[in-house]
């Protein structure tokens, strides 16, 4: 199994111009272009691009995910507050219902069935 880059690029020689292409792997089998740009004179000019803006490009993706973490962060922090809430609730109401217990052997329902 090869190890390749999640993200890498790539130059492409149409004719006489030069393309670069930032590129993803999808699967191991399928690779997608994010970001393209022809009408490059020289390989060395599509080269150059190519590596500043696939840095650029990486350097978004991880402020991007930084904060995305912090945006989880803080939604998982309130779901917890929100579910310790409810808990203190349900313990409340089971103490305040306490006399008023369910009781499996009552037969409750007998009564509906004389009538």
């Amino acid at each position: 199994m090869t190890q390749t880059k999640k993200f890498d690029f790539r130059i492409v020689q149409d004719k006489d111009v030069w393309a670069a292409e930032i590129t993803r792997r999808m699967t191991a089998r399928k690779t997608i272009v994010s970001k393209r740009k022809t009408g490059f004179a020289t390989e060395a000019e599509a080269t150059a691009w190519g590596e500043k803006e696939l840095k650029s490009f990486l350097d978004n993706l991880m402020e991007r995910n930084e904060r995305k973490a912090k945006q989880r962060e803080v939604r998982n922090d309130a779901a917890a507050a929100k579910e310790l809430a409810a808990d203190a609730w349900r313990d409340a109401r089971d103490v305040a219902d306490g006399d008023r217990a369910f009781d499996e052997d009552s037969d409750d329902y007998a009564s509906d069935e004389a009538k």
